[in-house]
This record gives C-alpha cells, sequence and structure tokens, in this order.
C-alpha cells in the first residue's frame, strides 16, 4: 500500500490536498538524478544560472491570483493580505544582485612566487525543509541562492503547504530551470532522516520547530552535512518612556496577531514601562477587539483560522494554564463567536502574566501575547 501525504484544510477540515509519499528507493533515486544534472547546472556561466533562476520567480508572479487562495485553503491566511511575491521577488533579487561579488574568489596573498586565495565552490545537492507558515518566501531564501551558486536543489516542503513546491517547480520548470537539478518531493521523516543519514546531502536547510531542528541536527550526526536551522523563538517587544504610543501598540501588536500569530519572529511577550502601562493595553485591547475572525476567502476577514486544529490546541493549552496560574483575559470570548474550539482560535491579550507561564517562556505559534508592566529598562 502507498503512503500519502494529506493536506487537511483549517477552512473545512476536509482533504484538500493528497499525495504520494516516496518510498526510501524512489527518493535515493531523485538523489541520485539531482547529483547527475547538477554537474552541468555548476559549469553554466553564473549570469546565465541567475537570469534562469529570476525567470523562475517571475513565473512564480505570474501565479499570484492563483497562489493567494490557494495558500489561504492550505494554511488560512486571509486573501486580503494577498500572496507573498513581494518579499519573494525581493529576496531572490537581492541574492541574484550580490551573486557576482559574493560568488567571486577571496584573495589571501598575490605575490610574485604563488597566489593565494578561498573559492566558492557548490555543495551539490541541499536539501531545503521548508516550513508552512510562509511557504514561499522561507523557501527562496535557500532555494534562490543555492541555485545561482550552482547546487542542484531537492524541496521538502511542510506537509500543510503541498502545492507551494509544485507551484515552485512548475514555475522554475517552464523557466528553463532542469526538472532534476530543482525537484520538489514528498518525503516522510524516517525517510528524510535516513537520506540524511546516508550523506545524501552537501548541505541541508531546515526552518521549522526547535524539536524539528533537534531531529536534523542527529540524523546528521557524523555525516559532517552542513546544516543551517531557522528555529522557533520567544520574541520580545519593549516600550520605552519616550515611546510613541500609537504607533508602539499598532507595530507590536500586528507583530503578535498577524497570520493569527503563526510568525517565527512574531512578537510574543510584551513589556511596557509603567507610566504608559494602562494606555497601551487599553489600546491593545481595542485593537485585538476590532479584528474579524473568519472564512480566510472573505475579504472582509482579518484573522484567519490557524493552520490546523492541533496547533490552536496547544495555544489554548498555553493560556489556561496561564488563567489558572492568575494571569488575567483581556478579550471577550462574545466578541468572537466564530471560535470554534477548532482552527478558528480568537485572539488573546494576557496581563498579570510572569515567567512562571510557559505563554511568557515557550514559543506561542498563536494570536495571543502577555503584556507585563516594568518599571523601566533594567527590569526589561
Amino acid at each position: 500500500m502507498t503512503n500519502t501525504l494529506q493536506c487537511i484544510s483549517p477552512i473545512d477540515g476536509s482533504v484538500l490536498v493528497e499525495r504520494p509519499l516516496l518510498s526510501m528507493k524512489e527518493a535515493t533515486a531523485a538523489v541520485a538524478r539531482a547529483n547527475e544534472s547538477q554537474k552541468a547546472w555548476a559549469a553554466r556561466p553564473l549570469e546565465e544560472r541567475v537570469q534562469l533562476v529570476m525567470a523562475g520567480v517571475a513565473k512564480v508572479g505570474e501565479m499570484n491570483d492563483l497562489i493567494v487562495p490557494e495558500l489561504a485553503r492550505q494554511m488560512g491566511r486571509p486573501v486580503r493580505y494577498g500572496g507573498e511575491f513581494g518579499g519573494f521577488n525581493d529576496r531572490a533579487s537581492h541574492m541574484a544582485k550580490i551573486a557576482k561579488e559574493a560568488l567571486a574568489p577571496v584573495m589571501v596573498e598575490d605575490s610574485e612566487n604563488f597566489k593565494r586565495y578561498i573559492a566558492r565552490e557548490p555543495f551539490g545537492l541541499v536539501l531545503v525543509v521548508a516550513p508552512w507558515n510562509y511557504p514561499f518566501m522561507t523557501a527562496i531564501n535557500t532555494v534562490a541562492p543555492a541555485l545561482i551558486s550552482g547546487n542542484a536543489v531537492i524541496l521538502k516542503h511542510a506537509s500543510q503547504t503541498p502545492l507551494v513546491g509544485e507551484r515552485m517547480a512548475e514555475a522554475f520548470h517552464a523557466a528553463g530551470v532542469p526538472q532534476d537539478v530543482f525537484q520538489n518531493v514528498f518525503l516522510d521523516h524516517d525517510t528524510t532522516s535516513a537520506l540524511i543519514a546516508a550523506r545524501s546531502f552537501g548541505f541541508v536547510n531546515f526552518t521549522g520547530s526547535v524539536a524539528g531542528g533537534q531531529a536534523m541536527e542527529q540524523a546528521a550526526a557524523g555525516t559532517f552535512t552542513g546544516i543551517g536551522l531557522e528555529l522557533g523563538g520567544k520574541d520580545p517587544g519593549y516600550v520605552m518612556q519616550d515611546a510613541d504610543l500609537d504607533a508602539a501598540v499598532d507595530t507590536l501588536i500586528d507583530g503578535a496577531m498577524f497570520n493569527s500569530g503563526q510568525c517565527c519572529c512574531g512578537i510574543e511577550r510584551i513589556y511596557v514601562v509603567e507610566s504608559l502601562y494602562d494606555e497601551f493595553v487599553k489600546k491593545a485591547v481595542a485593537i485585538v477587539n476590532g479584528y474579524k475572525l473568519g472564512d480566510p476567502l472573505k475579504e472582509q476577514t482579518t484573522l484567519g483560522p490557524m493552520a490546523h486544529k492541533r496547533f490552536a490546541a496547544e495555544v489554548r493549552d498555553q493560556i489556561s494554564e496561564a488563567i489558572a496560574d492568575g494571569a488575567t483575559a483581556l478579550i471577550d470570548p462574545a466578541n468572537f463567536p466564530e471560535d470554534d474550539g477548532g482552527a478558528y482560535m480568537m485572539p488573546q491579550i494576557l496581563v498579570d502574566v510572569d515567567h512562571s507561564m510557559r505563554v511568557m517562556r515557550d514559543e506561542s505559534f498563536g494570536p495571543v501575547v502577555g503584556i507585563m508592566k516594568v518599571k523601566g529598562d533594567a527590569q526589561a
């Protein structure tokens, strides 16, 4: 029986996409094809590789009207915010612009007897394990420079956003990037780990959870495979005495709640100097109460469902634990009747919080933020 990957749409819980997972034999064959094709790709002039990669980026832009509702159906981001093509294009364009200088040899010593320099050479084959929360931008961060540098790339996208990898492959192949040089694959965790342990890749880039990053490192242990990790965190915001209060509230609350709080660099805890605290909290509550939770395919929706109901359950647990330990929730559930206890989750602001609470200590990948009063810079 063929094992499959399923993408469950957060909009209604239906199976949106189902794809067969590669067996170890099939995955090994994909690696072999990539390695074979990489040699000819690396031999092409840098200018040609840049042109083909940027043509692929442009092809993705041509699909934007298709991609925007697809993203809403896959991971719940409201269509009113569009796709990610602006950031996708900007990042690829910057890397294309600096490629010649970045890849040039670094001269260490040039004398009449010998020349000593550092050469920039491709890894060979790069595995990109991309996340679902900003699925195009996070993928292009590695895909573009890896291809430009002469590597072949295998993209394994998150199970929540399988169509993203397919769209990228479709676009890049239409632009002229050889099919075996850039492959989109569907792999389970065990096959991915086995490929890494077998030294299939020169470099692996992973964006995701701390636990996922640990699994990547464990799989690569002893292989000397290069590993790049961008993992979760607990980013703070601090409002100082001389802050522009309105700008601070708008910026920090948007940073906490945009994309239903599912941002790797989102604001997850806020510290406010005591003289501004009450007014900050009042303004923050007003902003959050103005959000419209609902179907991400509707233009009026400003807060869509979380990508999966199990993600929402974890955030709800953090909130419940904090309240049990003395935190106060300021957003009335009556203001968000669309919260169904599943993927559709209302936003929440917590006060009377402290660092014994998980919501102020561990990553909260959802629409919640704790706000703490501080005396000044030293305490913050």
